[in-house]
């Protein structure tokens, strides 16, 4: 393997994430940390204001008796509180168990007595609802705080609340807050995050202070990002994508703007104009499919132009990143569509994007072209919640795509028995939580961390994903089939494709339900003079007619054994809220094989 060309850094990490974020606000007081919406304008706040916020809260969390590595649970979107309640549970030496908002009653009950949460913070009166509808369940709940919701005076308080104890409880113990953070050990437990996964009850991975100092030191070490940088995250931070983006602004000391509408996305990135953003491959996917469609509404000359752009900028980049010269022609008619195209979808981005960040899932490498096409790089990363999120990353002056990088330094990987990545180092999981023997099966008695994921490492050290173990299926003519390749092709095709599942185990022919965009959709019906609401827009023999199309330029692109025979387009999209898609987007396959048994057997009857 080759020698990663980063000098060591481990040894020089403070211990903890309540010292890191210390030394942070005593390093950069005044400069900017966070900006958040209020109404129709941002706030922006600096260290040292959000410093004084978050002792606060860590005070009024010890003021209620928190120990250390007791867990404190945060149901909420992503928003400036959440990162205050974050830092406040590391600060006071204790643990955050983090929700997703859209978890449902049951899940979330399951998740706060599984990790024994004592304190929980909740968004608003229906997060609230969510614990008070299982209370007796929860003994360990000694406190609910939340932060637009109703407060009840005694079990639900309010977070300004809290604070107001912070308040008395610092005044008495002045030098609480350094005493606290410079007592916790780097092994301590700062974080439980319980994994959706496909199957099953949802597993709290174990996560340490050092693995969280370990990330953001290591992004740091290879120079990709500093205080220059200005970051917008939407990212649930409940997602450990999110929370490694937190520990990499503590070590790097970017400003960032904070937002977890999802709706609002491409609206902030115009308002904030940040310089790099980190997103899942659905975002851009929608976003290209929104780019593209809008484009071929207009039709005639401009959409000529646009095609041919796009030509030359794929023709472009793809020269230079083979290291060939383009050439005086090309490069004069690459500055020429820059002008009259490139330039204006930069625009819709702010304009000031450096790069975007890509993680959660696979990116289709054709997407990825397209954007780098229009001067706008995506860097694809992996790692898993059990290696605390970052692993592998591609950087902005070495990188290759349809890899996911090279390894982070400080950490190990190999490829283990069927080319399973396996994956050592200070991000690695101590364990599941109160789950001895799935721990056991996932890490090895040495160390390494078992992915489940197939890949291929080049020479250079860059690593591919080359399929999901488990996800493999093999044909009844025994034909190994990988789905998510399949399908990560035809949303790359089809602009308008949601969801497209594959399925086919040990069947002569492999089948897919497919869901469309409804945004996307809507605009299509449109332009085609389709009337009716989504389910009335899908039945049409226009919309059968169109995605027929694209199916079967599909199945241009596959091997024989692969091409699908038989499809069908379901009357709705596949949700969160159906349970039939993880809170990362990512389908639960077995979710949706249950749930459409008697539609997918029809197939083959």
């Amino acid at each position: 393997m080759p020698t990663n060309p980063y000098t060591t850094f481990v040894d020089r990490m403070v211990a903890n994430v309540a010292l890191q974020f210390l030394d942070r606000v005593d390093r950069s007081p005044d400069t900017e940390a966070f900006r958040y919406p209020e109404g129709e304008s941002w706030t922006s706040v600096t260290w040292a204001e959000s410093g004084e916020e978050v002792s606060r809260l860590a005070g009024g969390l010890l003021s209620l008796g928190l120990q250390p590595e007791q867990r404190v649970g945060i149901v909420s979107n992503t928003r400036y509180e959440w990162i205050l309640a974050d830092l406040a549970v590391m600060c006071a030496a204790g643990a955050t168990t983090t929700v997703y908002p859209s978890t449902n009653s049951e899940d979330t009950a399951y998740i706060l007595s599984d990790s024994e949460c004592r304190v929980v913070f909740a968004e608003d009166d229906e997060q609230i609802a969510k614990v008070k509808d299982h209370k007796s369940e929860l003994p360990h709940v000694g406190k609910v705080v939340t932060f637009d919701g109703t407060p009840d005076g005694d079990w639900v308080i309010g977070l300004d609340d809290l604070s107001t104890l912070g308040d008395k409880y610092l005044a008495e113990h002045p030098n609480v807050m350094r005493e606290t953070a410079e007592k916790i050990r780097p092994e301590q437990l700062a974080t439980l995050i319980y994994t959706s996964g496909t199957t099953g009850r949802p597993k709290g991975v174990r996560l340490r202070h050092s693995s969280w100092v370990y990330e953001g030191s290591a992004i740091e070490a290879q120079e990709i990002l500093s205080e220059d940088d200005l970051e917008f995250r939407w990212l649930p931070m409940a997602h450990s994508f999110g929370k490694v983006l937190m520990s990499t602004q503590l070590a790097c000391g970017y400003a960032a703007a904070i937002d977890g509408r999802v709706d609002k996305i491409v609206e902030n990135l115009g308002v904030v104009r940040p310089t790099f953003m980190g997103a899942a491959p659905r975002i851009f996917e929608k976003a290209h499919a929104r780019i593209v469609t809008m484009q071929a509404a207009e039709g005639g000359a401009k959409e000529k132009i646009f095609q041919r752009a796009f030509a030359v900028g794929l023709k472009h980049q793809r020269a230079t990143r083979e290291g060939r010269n383009p050439g005086p022609l090309l490069n004069a008619q690459r500055a020429l569509f820059d002008r009259l195209v490139f330039s204006k979808i930069r625009e819709r981005f702010g304009g000031r994007v450096r790069f975007f960040i890509s993680g959660a899932a696979a990116l289709n490498q054709d997407i990825a072209e397209w954007f780098n096409a229009a001067g706008i790089l995506i860097l694809e990363g992996y790692g898993l919640t059990e290696t605390s999120a970052g692993t592998f990353v591609n950087r902005p002056d070495d990188y290759r795509l349809g890899s996911v990088g090279q390894v982070f330094p400080g950490s190990e990987v190999k490829l283990g028995e069927g080319d399973e990545i396996l994956i050592k180092g200070p991000g690695v999981m101590d364990g599941y939580h109160n789950l001895r023997r799935e721990t056991e099966e996932t890490l090895t008695e040495d160390g390494w961390l078992r992915t489940g994921d197939k890949g291929d490492i080049d020479a250079d050290g860059f690593l591919r994903i080359t399929g999901r173990i488990k996800e493999l299926f093999k044909t009844s003519g025994g034909k190994y089939i990988a789905p998510p390749a399949i399908e990560s092709k035809f949303k790359a095709i089809c602009p308008y494709a949601s969801q497209f599942v594959v399925f086919g185990e040990e069947r002569n022919f492999c089948v897919a339900l497919i869901t469309l965009d409804p945004d996307t959709l809507a605009e299509w019906a449109k332009e085609n003079s389709v009337s009716g609401d989504y389910a009335e827009i899908v039945e049409s023999d226009a919309c059968q007619k169109m995605v027929q199309g694209y199916v079967e330029e599909l199945n241009r692109h596959l091997n024989r054994w692969e091409t699908i025979k038989k499809w069908k387009l379901l009357d709705h999209d596949l949700s969160v809220e159906s349970g039939e898609l993880t809170p990362s987007m990512k389908v639960k396959r077995n979710v949706v094989e249950d749930n459409y048994a008697d539609l997918i057997a029809g197939f083959y009857t």
